[in-house]
């Protein structure tokens, strides 16, 4: 889905129509001031491509917490969390955002999957009282960056709250993308007039290059980016946000507990630094070695405004934190090292040393 945003002055789209973040801008001219706005004063980037499901009926709450990862038989009213499918050995199949408002679940994850989400929850129906139906046609995600952003609102969104707003929609916070950012789901025939207020009230446009650097710093992972058809949440910090360890049965909860409680995952997400020096980047999919030896896979690959050319990675538990690696193959192929900071305090070995030699 091609965004009306895109005939926005300055806009730029992505370079290559299979790009995860095709048919929204991917900057508007200046991709690191609108990094920097996006930190220290407010910016508003299209996120409308990502898809939207709508789930009404009276057993919603009990049929989506028997098929998710997260507890959400009793969630509230106006409050939304995070939440996984999962397949029957834990490994991940979707990634969505939640919410209740007004006698509806709304569901929203990454573009390009809604199709086959939308197929499994309808062929999970049987006889419950649930109507799960696609509404990417109808509302439309922006999200509003930075620390300016409540002054910016009308409205004044509760942490894991909704909010309805005027005229159709709601707007949401969640912890990601950052303590101040809000989430505004709009009727998709009111999107542009909604940039235009927002931007006119003096919200940056920003592109999805800004996103994508500010959740990579994070070690926010991207379902299809940063995952394979073997990630499991563990490995990618999906435990704390979207997983609830408590619950009963789910597909794939076997596998969830049996990590936790008898053993590690087999892989860890981690922030790599990246010689920026050469103009190509490794690209994601493509190795990280260790000498000659495969330790691992690239995942997002960004330039950020502060750290230069960075990287999430899955690396196998047993490679070392504290080398040199090389991430990527062939002309892509850039010297990488682990930030230490992105590795559980008992797993990480002296490390920075090779990621200052990087930096200069």
């Amino acid at each position: 889905m091609t965004s009306p945003l895109l005939d926005v002055h300055g806009a730029v789209a992505a370079p290559d129509d299979d790009a995860p973040d095709y048919g929204v801008a991917w900057h508007y001219g200046d991709p690191y001031g609108e990094q920097r706005a996006a930190t220290r004063s407010v910016a508003v980037v299209d996120r409308s491509h990502r898809g939207v499901i709508a789930v009404p009926g009276a057993d919603r709450l009990s049929w989506l917490h028997a098929l998710l990862s997260q507890h959400v038989s009793e969630l509230p009213e106006r409050a939304g969390t995070e939440a996984l499918i999962l397949d029957a050995h834990g490994h991940v199949e979707h990634h969505l955002v939640l919410g209740q408002l007004e006698g509806t679940v709304w569901l929203d994850g990454e573009p390009g999957r809604t199709e086959a989400l939308l197929d499994y929850l309808t062929k999970m129906v049987f006889w419950s009282k649930v109507e799960p139906s696609d509404a990417t046609a109808e509302l439309a995600v922006l999200t509003v960056l930075g620390p300016d952003a409540p002054a910016l609102l009308d409205v004044d969104v509760p942490a894991y709250g909704i909010v309805p707003l005027e005229g159709g929609g709601f707007a949401r916070r969640m912890p990601w993308p950052g303590r101040h950012a809000v989430d505004l789901v709009v009727p998709r025939d009111r999107l542009v007039d909604h940039w235009r207020r927002l931007t006119d009230r003096g919200a940056r446009p920003a592109g999805s290059w800004a996103f994508e650097a500010l959740r990579v710093e994070s070690l926010r992972p991207r379902l299809g980016v940063d995952t394979d058809d073997r990630t499991i949440p563990h490995e990618v910090n999906w435990i704390e946000p979207a997983v609830h360890m408590n619950k009963g049965c789910y597909r794939g909860q076997e596998t969830i507990a049996k990590v936790a409680n008898v053993g590690r995952p087999p892989r860890r997400m981690v922030l790599l630094h990246l010689d920026g020096s050469p103009e190509v980047l490794p690209i994601t999919g493509e190795p990280v070695r260790l000498g000659e030896r495969v330790v691992g896979r690239v995942g997002s690959v960004v330039r950020h405004h502060e750290l230069g050319s960075i990287a999430l990675a899955l690396l196998k538990r047993s490679a070392p934190v504290d080398v040199e690696l090389t991430a990527g193959d062939g002309d892509h192929a850039v010297q990488a090292a682990v930030d230490p900071d992105s590795v559980a305090p008992e797993q990480t070995a002296p490390g920075r040393e090779a990621v200052a030699r990087l930096r200069g």
